[in-house]
């Protein structure tokens, strides 16, 4: 095992400390990429991280992930309650995945309440900021493990 974990995220986490700071705080993207790569190092695993604001090529990540990835984390954002193509494509990978929000989709509007993602995903983190990024390589790095 190479422990090699890809967090992926979707639409618009690019804008992240700028957008509805009430309900994902004033953390920016490149920060919590930059906590990520501090704790992937200390753990010694090895991440990538991806954005776009376009379901193909996180579709298309996907797919690439299961050659070169033990494991992925993922925010899909908005697509978490619209892209049967995310799932299906998660549903592929066959390796440990978490499904990561910053904010608690279960606490906001009635349409964020359905996952398409959450039945083919290990586990799930919900509402706790930007540190569920840093659980989530934890929860990886120990279920690659068989810790979890």
């Amino acid at each position: 095992m190479n422990n090699k974990i890809i967090i992926i995220n979707g639409p618009n986490i690019n804008l992240l400390g700028e957008r509805e700071q009430s309900q994902y705080g004033s953390i920016s993207f490149d920060d919590i990429k930059e906590k990520c790569l501090e704790k992937a190092a200390e753990l010694k695993i090895n991440i990538e991280f991806f954005q776009s604001n376009i379901e193909g090529e996180i579709v298309n990540k996907i797919q690439e992930a299961r050659k070169n990835f033990d494991g992925i984390i993922i925010n899909a954002a908005g697509y978490t309650h619209t892209s049967v193509s995310i799932r299906d494509a998660l549903d592929i990978f066959k390796k440990p995945i978490i499904e990561l929000h910053i904010s608690n989709i279960y606490k906001r509007e009635e349409f964020r309440h359905k996952s398409l993602i959450s039945d083919v995903v290990s586990g799930g983190i919900f509402g706790l900021g930007a540190d569920g990024y840093i659980l989530a390589i934890i929860s990886l790095e120990k279920m690659l493990k068989n810790e979890n």
